[in-house]
């Protein structure tokens, strides 16, 4: 089966085609917007074809020029306070490049199933009545982010019900491992803690709101559940993805810390707060699980110690290289 996968140069990207790699029954493509090297786990075991997907007519030809059974649909702009900055590229990156996905897998009848890759910000402003969040829950988005993600859901819905578009979506909550760049929470602690424990910054850890609390899933989990959904999921249908546990920031930070060989202080910065923040959110996951038999398998303990190995390994390799 013939898999692309669009934003292959992106962190889940990159693990979904290990996983893709590891099943034997995939031959993975990847869409990048240039020819930059890919990483070097998968440096000659993938085909690599480039598209902006702002580009109508070079996505199109990536697309006929792959031919894909499935196309898993990742790339776009995916950091929610870079939404707030420049919310008009959000909106166009992340609608326009979907909508010139699905027009010549429309306009050439190609045999072609697309998995779809939401976020649980589609579910916005959450009350203490909705949880755990289902698939329906209303969309109260709110950051250009999540406005951006439903408006791509409910694109990929509409061409299923106007056209048979073969789509499914998923509503990912949120994913943390190792490679994940350090603009997200998890990878922002891991690294401040391997920079401190050799002595490039102060013990001080920078953190936002830290009593937030989290559905947490290991990406290695999720591309997991990306691939089952794909094969097994219904047409047109939607499924969150969690654990269905919600996890204290803070908490995270203190497991973080524990592995830690380093005494290390907290420091609540309010730049890195959000304009607007969601107390609680928990997932609630029956529909996939009922769908696919997915179901979770790394702890969150494995999984914060693997980013934080991560996060050493590339310290120490930084620290290696030569000054310019």
């Amino acid at each position: 089966m013939r898999a692309l996968i669009t934003g292959i140069n992106g962190f889940v990207g990159g693990h979904l085609a290990d996983y893709l790699l590891s099943e034997g029954r995939y031959e993975v493509w990847g869409l990048a917007r240039a020819p930059q090297r890919v990483s070097a786990e998968l440096a000659g075991r993938i085909g690599l074809v480039c598209a902006d997907l702002n580009d109508a007519q070079a996505t199109a030809q990536a697309l006929l020029a792959v031919r894909p059974d499935l196309v898993f649909h990742l790339a776009g702009q995916p950091f929610v306070p870079e939404s707030f900055r420049d919310p008009a590229s959000t909106l166009s990156t992340n609608i326009l490049g979907t909508l010139h996905l699905f027009l010549p897998i429309i306009e050439r009848r190609l045999p072609t199933r697309l998995l779809v890759v939401g976020t649980n910000e589609e579910y916005g402003a959450i009350t203490p009545e909705d949880l755990p969040i289902n698939e329906d829950t209303p969309l109260r988005p709110a950051n250009p982010y999540g406005v951006s993600k439903a408006a791509q859901s409910l694109l990929a819905q509409q061409y299923a019900l106007s056209h048979g578009l073969d789509v499914v979506r998923v509503r990912p909550f949120t994913h943390i491992g190792p490679r994940q760049n350090e603009r997200f929470v998890t990878a922002a602690f891991a690294r401040q803690i391997a920079r401190i424990e050799v002595g490039l910054q102060p013990p001080v850890i920078q953190a936002g709101n830290l009593s937030a609390q989290r559905d947490f899933t290991d990406v290695r989990d999720m591309v997991r559940a990306y691939a089952l959904a794909a094969e097994r999921g219904e047409r047109g249908a939607v499924y969150n993805i969690g654990t269905g546990r919600a996890v204290m920031v803070r908490d995270v930070l203190d497991m973080l810390l524990q592995a830690s060989t380093a005494s290390i202080a907290v420091q609540v910065n309010p730049e890195l707060m959000r304009p607007i923040d969601t107390p609680v959110v928990v997932c609630d996951p029956r529909r996939i699980y009922a769908r696919t038999g997915w179901e979770p398998r790394i702890p969150l303990r494995q999984t914060l110690h693997d980013i934080l190995a991560y996060w050493r390994e590339t310290v120490q390799r930084d620290l290696a290289q030569p000054e310019m």
